[in-house]
């Protein structure tokens, strides 16, 4: 189905209803947000380091190349930006919402499955020993006589962090929000259209790439081993797909261009023509679809090649 331009559906003139439709998705998303406050206020588990575990784990402690305050400016902002630049060109605030609702989801959901894993799972970090032993001075009376589990003397939020390796944050934010962002600009600028132009393909490597980058920091700066890095790209891209498909056709599909919405809100006006909007059903002028126009091509090319043979 070709791209249709019914209209501009604004904020003002479309974005409430829009927004009631989809109440309770907004209230999840809340939801999302305290659980997450929450993953990261309690104590993970502190999973058992003894001596000989240290020497892996005698790597620098050091600043973040990329610190926790830039991943949201990344993972949300970033797209964000990019999907008001769409509306302010197009005036669809279908799609703006959907998209904004598909970019949040998708950041949420890794983010606290992340934190989960995390907490649960307890893996020290490559710079355990320095977290541990600030003094840099881990002799074995420091460990259990029993049990040979180590005894550390470091600060107690210091050592708290250090037990959060796996999966890295910062990467499956990162391409969780990044990731959708490559599945968005997929669908906008149809790069999956037959025609075979390699520069659409290039850009949406863009954001996935600087999302590779942002993981490879991770182990540059010995914050995380590169399994943790792996894992949480992995997280990241599988949960922005599955959001992205939730509110989005596939980019490879002929409507790909706009999301599920905005394809109800026209079937709903076509079954419907001369109502107007009831609660939270979604409808559209009448007017706007009788100026709809919409060439049929599909078949062109058959019909000269057939014209052809009988020439």
């Amino acid at each position: 189905m070709p791209e249709i331009q019914l209209g501009a559906h604004t904020i003002r003139s479309h974005g409430a209803q829009v927004a009631r439709f989809h109440m309770h998705d907004w209230l999840i998303l809340m939801l999302l947000v305290v659980i997450e406050i929450i993953l990261n206020v309690i104590e993970p588990f502190h999973r058992f380091v003894g001596e000989d575990m240290m020497t892996d784990l005698r790597y620098p402690l050091q600043d973040n190349t990329i610190p926790l305050w830039a991943v949201p400016l990344i993972a949300i902002m970033l797209p964000l930006a990019v999907i008001l630049v769409f509306y302010f060109i197009r005036h669809d605030v279908y799609d703006l919402h959907q998209a904004i609702l598909g970019l949040l989801f998708s950041v949420l959901i890794t983010g606290v499955l992340t934190d989960a894993i995390k907490d649960a799972v307890g893996r020290p970090r490559p710079d355990f020993f320095w977290r541990c032993f600030p003094d840099g001075k881990g002799v074995s009376s420091l460990f259990h006589n029993i049990t040979g589990d180590v005894q550390c003397t470091g600060l107690k939020s210091v050592i708290r962090e250090g037990h959060k390796s796996f999966p890295s944050g910062h990467t499956s934010w990162s391409f969780a929000g990044l990731g959708f962002l490559a599945w968005y600009l997929s669908g906008k600028i149809r790069v999956f259209d037959r025609r075979g132009h390699i520069a659409k393909l290039c850009i949406i490597f863009v954001p996935l790439l600087l999302a590779a980058l942002v993981g490879v920091s991770r182990v540059d700066d010995y914050w995380h081993h590169w399994q943790d890095v792996f894992a949480g790209g992995l997280l990241g891209i599988t949960v922005a797909s599955f959001c992205y498909l939730q509110f989005f056709p596939p980019p490879y599909d002929v409507d790909g261009w706009a999301p599920h919405a905005y394809f109800s809100m026209l079937g709903e006006s076509q079954n419907r023509p001369l109502t107007t909007n009831n609660g939270n059903r979604l409808s559209v002028r009448q007017s706007e679809i009788e100026s709809v126009y919409i060439p049929d091509n599909s078949n062109s090319v058959l019909q000269d090649m057939e014209s052809g043979r009988r020439q």
